[in-house]
């Protein structure tokens, strides 16, 4: 396969006539300044695509049926619940129909990869299936549906509370032990969709584990990625400095060896220090910015953690809305308006676009334990295509066009994606659309008639 784009960042520099081939998904040779050969998939602008490193798939059928003011002061803690409820109809057909939409319409939003953060694991009340599995595997189905990169993140969920209460209600169906957890991992391993695809873990949060479990599991698998949700709400880190004796990033820190390999979800409430310690690491802070905004979280460290060097990455988490462009400039925009500033999130000077979207690019791959993020020999064709000829776009030279994408252009502009060489939307739809729209609605309409 050869892709022939007319412009295309490589690095940090952008190129004219920019020739990729591409063999068993990995890019094996880059030439500039050639002209198109009749064979070609010819591209106006090309880039490295994004990483989504957080995502929970099933949370996207539950959009806009939260919105709704009930007594009360509504918060993250009001959503939940729910959520609990919601769980309970979820069928594996219903996970596997919507899982298959959400991943079509990352795709179709500029992401090549996924990391699917999965806590669904039993049947409602907890029991288990016959194949510990069995909804992972309907998550790699839809991986095999779209086309997209998985790194399947298996949730370990034991307790109820920082306190180890045990669990209740919606929550049964998280419920994994450690010596499970483990089994499930083993037992997905050789059922990933596509060579590209890996398997990391994601112990929950440290309100859902414990510190003998979180260690054991750490110790039983030794690589690979780790994604644990932390300091998103203020009555968790309350929660936990009260059992545990400090704040939730401080204690993850001084208790297991964070490093490249792990992504911290969240981290929306950080002391300076703790958020220089996080950047230090070398872990990447996963941010949700449109999701955080919905649940009012709170706005992340960004400053700090951009003048310390951190690395990040983005994802869309409850998948209420799937933009790409639209998450990054909800990023820099909450740091405008908590900093009564303008261009936050660039060190030094230079174009806040190219910084937002080449930092998240790099974080992503990361956090997903993926060779992309860049265009370049030996990575991974995670490539999205955009149309320079937009009304957002047309006017705007080589080094303005990711400022027009992140904060000005509206959905759509993606013409042409690739997730590992895998060429799943053209034309600004995904080659499977239709299919997979029949079957979300259908399975929607069972789920709501159960409602």
């Amino acid at each position: 396969m050869t892709v022939h784009a007319n412009t295309a960042l490589v690095g940090s520099e952008w190129v004219s006539d920019l020739r990729i081939e591409v063999e068993h998904g990995r890019i094996t040779k880059l030439e500039h300044g050639k002209d198109a050969h009749p064979s070609d998939t010819r591209v106006d602008v090309l880039l490295p695509a994004l990483a989504n490193l957080h995502s929970h798939a099933f949370q996207r059928a539950m959009a806009g049926m939260t919105e709704t003011r009930a007594a009360g002061r509504e918060s993250f803690w009001t959503w939940r619940t729910l959520m609990y409820r919601f769980l309970d109809r979820l069928t594996p057909e219903h996970i596997e129909a919507i899982a298959a939409l959400v991943f079509m319409e990352m795709q179709e939003a500029g992401y090549a990869s996924v990391g699917e953060f999965h806590y669904v694991h039993q049947q409602p009340g907890g029991a288990p299936y016959t194949q510990l599995s069995e909804l992972s595997q309907r998550i790699f189905s839809a991986a095999s549906q779209t086309g997209i990169g998985l790194t399947h993140l298996p949730v370990l969920y034991t307790y109820g509370g920082v306190k180890q209460e045990p669990l209740a209600g919606g929550q049964l169906r998280f419920s994994n032990g450690v010596d499970r957890f483990l089994r499930l991992i083993e037992e997905c391993q050789p059922l990933l969709p596509h060579a590209d695809s890996q398997i990391g873990i994601a112990p929950h949060s440290l309100r859902a584990t414990s510190p003998d479990d979180l260690q054991q599991v750490l110790k039983s698998t030794p690589n690979g990625p780790v994604h644990i949700h932390i300091s998103e709400q203020v009555k968790e880190v309350a929660d936990v400095e009260a059992a545990l004796g400090q704040r939730p990033v401080d204690w993850l820190l001084d208790n297991a060896d964070v490093n490249k390999r792990w992504c911290l979800i969240h981290a929306t409430h950080m002391t300076d220090d703790e958020t220089r310690a996080l950047a230090q690491s070398g872990a990447v802070a996963g941010l949700c910015p449109i999701t955080e905004a919905n649940l009012g979280d709170g706005i992340f460290n960004g400053a700090v953690y951009t003048d310390a060097g951190g690395a990040f990455g983005v994802g869309s988490d409850s998948n209420v809305r799937i933009s790409l462009p639209e998450e990054l400039r909800t990023l820099e925009y909450s740091q405008r308006l908590r900093d009564k500033a303008r261009t936050v999130l660039v060190r030094g000077e230079g174009s806040v676009g190219q910084a937002l979207y080449t930092g998240a690019a790099r974080g992503g791959a990361q956090a997903l334990g993926r060779a992309a993020g860049n265009i370049a020999v030996g990575h991974l064709a995670d490539l999205v295509a955009i149309d320079r000829s937009h009304p957002t776009l047309c006017s705007l030279r080589d080094d303005q066009l990711l400022d027009g994408l992140c904060f000005a252009a509206p959905d759509g502009t993606v013409t042409d994606l690739w997730s590992a060489g895998r060429h799943q939307v053209c034309g600004g739809r995904h080659i499977a659309r239709d299919a997979i729209l029949t079957n979300y609605r259908a399975a929607m309409s069972d789920l709501l008639a159960d409602l």
